[in-house]
């Protein structure tokens, strides 16, 4: 590739750097303006661009083309260029230069026009063969080599007797008459329709002849089909008529074809509102199953959907019509399901009312990789497979119903009921009748035949009692009871009724405190607390925040109809400082909020779009400094205070390892997490 430099970067060297960048190397672009237009196009070719091309003169130059018109500069050029390098004007290479891109120019036109040429010559469904005036084939298409059996690199540059022995091309030479619409047998004895046309130039010169044919057999099996076709529909109108479901067929491109008259009655569409229509124009409500059978060429069986101007429902079955292997169409059959909708709604309805009978979640909801999160899910997995009962213990919102579900649906019982019971949501007067049930006449407004209490319900499953250190005194001994001899006895009964009921209990009071008060009892609480689980608060567990925040997020989007794709982590730091005094319901809230709040164009949570997080652990201990106790403590109080200060004191001096400091301390890992949880005490701050 030939080494040139260009002196002048003006308009004509900048067309001639256009001419030359893609055929040669252009080592350098010089000119005396640093601004010239050429420079410019030089450096964005990655070419060396400068204002003296005495830098860049080199015996290593091929071509030196001169085009800033200045004659001193020519002859500086011409006495600086070494023995093999040629300067050139920049009118001569221009011209060169022009020349050469009129060739190039010519040969794509000749390439294109070739190239259309055998284009529409190969497209073509009719069989071409050209001769000239010796009989030679010169032309032989696609279509011919299907029809003929000859492929074009054999039949090119042969005599066209050679290849058609019965050609009748030869005598169109000597006629020069056009032969149309002329049967022929072909070697391979295929019959074919040709028409045969001398080909004459302007000078009425004969320079040979071409044929165009086609193979009769495609004709005759195209009117079969068609036949056939006729044949089909007169036997499916006899059939279709006489039915009393609904039935339309509609051809391979999906327009309507036929339709009998239960068709019209069921839909309100008329013949000339379907046919020749297309299988949509009956549909109000739902997907065209005659077009989704005509692209998968598979039935469709009991899907549900809306007909006709009264929309209609109905149910439809549609096959594929296949003759000879071939799509021609298809055939739906519409049943009226009006009344038996209706009735699987309602059937739907009532599934959802039983749905909430059930648990619906399962340990793969509860979100959580912490270490303080970890332990409770085990001790819950553990929970589920024995009929011990659990007390779930931790502050509002940190998801102690989540984990009462999970359990049920780990235990054998998950086939059976799980009842959930809001202690706090009961009035005192009606929680025993809610529980236990009543008979009939128990107390005024009793219904007849009394009725099951929640734990008959949930007999052979389980009871979720939320809130169970609000339950009153009385309540508390009839509960007692159940714990100890798995019966009940209703209000107002006396004959007691055994139940197999796995219980769940949840509190977010401290009930050793309530047992001091004399509000909760000392035996029940043993009895409930047979296997207790700390559920950790989220500020002792910050690093599950961006887990819990991704699973948020998705179900807010399905509420809110949003789809916003996560949180950045300026706003995930801004959460994570946050101590979160309603735990995670608090961050769902904090979420919602943000969500409502993002422009529809948005998809990601910054830190400016969540609401202001007054609270930190920084202004709560600020809050309790300045809380000084007006009068002396009672002693429990101070001595609850001395256990936390020695407990700080031990967790401090083993680096936070809870492990360790259970064993020095003398109590268990459980006991430990318990008085964690009781006095808000912080791993992580020690750590």
């Amino acid at each position: 590739m030939q080494k040139i430099m260009i002196v002048g970067a003006g308009k004509g060297g900048t067309a001639i750097l256009d001419i030359f960048k893609e055929t040669a190397e252009v080592l350098a672009v010089i000119d005396i303006n640093p601004e010239a237009a050429g420079l410019a196009v030089a450096r964005s070719a990655g070419i060396q661009t400068g204002t003296d091309w005495r830098e860049y003169m080199s015996n290593d130059l091929d071509i030196v083309i001169e085009v800033t018109g200045d004659e001193e500069v020519f002859r500086e050029l011409r006495d600086a260029r070494g023995k093999t390098t040629v300067l050139i004007p920049g009118s001569v290479a221009f011209l060169l230069a022009s020349l050469l891109e009129e060739k190039e120019g010519l040969i794509k036109t000749l390439r294109k026009v070739t190239y259309e040429h055998d284009l529409i010559f190969n497209s073509s469904g009719d069989g071409m063969v050209v001769i000239n005036t010796e009989g030679v084939i010169t032309l032989f298409n696609k279509s011919a080599e299907k029809i003929i059996g000859t492929r074009r690199i054999q039949a090119e540059g042969k005599h066209v007797l050679d290849i058609i022995p019965s050609s009748k091309l030869p005598r169109v030479l000597n006629t020069r008459k056009v032969e149309s619409n002329r049967e022929l047998v072909l070697p391979n004895g295929s019959k074919i329709i040709t028409t045969r046309i001398p080909i004459i130039d302007e000078n009425d010169q004969l320079i040979g002849a071409f044929s165009v044919f086609k193979d009769i057999t495609e004709v005759v099996n195209l009117a079969e089909e068609i036949t056939n076709l006729k044949e089909i529909q007169t036997m499916l109108q006899a059939i279709i008529h006489s039915s009393d479901e609904a039935i339309s067929v509609v051809d391979e491109d999906g327009r309507g074809i036929m339709i009998n008259p239960a068709y019209t009655r069921i839909t309100g569409l008329k013949e000339e509102e379907v046919i020749g229509q297309p299988a949509t124009a009956d549909i109000s409500e739902g997907e065209s199953m005659h077009m989704k059978v005509l692209k998968t060429r598979r039935p469709v069986r009991g899907t549900a959907m809306r007909v006709g101007p009264n929309k209609k429902e109905v149910v439809v079955n549609v096959a594929p019509i296949i003759v000879d292997g071939k799509l021609k169409g298809s055939v739906g059959v519409i049943h009226d399901m009006s009344e038996i909708q209706n009735l699987n709604r309602e059937l739907t309805r009532a599934r959802q009312i039983i749905r909430t009978l059930e648990a619906k979640y399962s340990f793969e909801d509860i979100i959580g990789q912490s270490e303080e999160m970890m332990i409770p899910i085990e001790q819950a997995k553990l929970g589920a497979k024995t009929p011990a009962t659990v007390l779930l213990r931790g502050e509002s919102g940190t998801g102690k119903e989540l984990f009462a579900h999970a359990i049920h649906n780990a235990s054998d019982r998950k086939f059976n009921k799980f009842i959930r019971v809001n202690c706090a949501a009961i009035s005192e007067s009606l929680l025993e009748s809610e529980l236990f049930g009543y008979e009939e006449g128990a107390f005024s407004g009793a219904k007849r035949g009394g009725k099951r209490g929640f734990f008959e319900e949930a007999n052979n499953g389980s009871i979720f009692l939320d809130e169970i250190g609000e339950i009153p005194a009385n309540t508390q001994a009839k509960l007692l009871r159940v714990l100890q001899e798995k019966e009940i006895v209703r209000v107002g009964g006396t004959k007691p009724i055994p139940i197999n009921v796995r219980v769940i209990a949840a509190t977010n009071m401290n009930l050793e405190k309530a047992i001091a008060n004399g509000s909760f009892r000392e035996d029940l609480y043993y009895r409930l607390n047979r296997m207790p689980i700390h559920i950790p608060p989220l500020r002792r567990r910050k690093e599950d925040i961006p887990l819990l925040g991704e699973r948020l997020i998705r179900k807010i989007n399905q509420d809110y109809g949003r789809n916003v794709e996560g949180i950045s982590e300026e706003a995930i730091n801004e959460l994570m400082e946050y101590e979160w005094p309603g735990n995670v319901r608090e961050l769902e809230n904090v979420l919602g909020r943000a969500i409502i709040f993002l422009n529809y164009n948005e998809t990601v949570i910054e830190s400016k779009h969540l609401p202001e997080l007054q609270s930190s652990q920084e202004q709560n201990l600020k809050a309790d400094h300045d809380r000084q106790p007006i009068q002396a403590e009672p002693l429990s109080v101070q001595l609850e205070k001395y256990e936390a200060k020695v407990i700080r004191d031990m967790l401090q001096a083993v680096n936070g390892n809870k492990t360790a400091a259970a064993k020095a301390l003398g109590v268990s890992v459980r006991n430990l997490y318990y008085k964690l949880e009781k006095y808000g005490i912080e791993i992580n701050s020690m750590q």
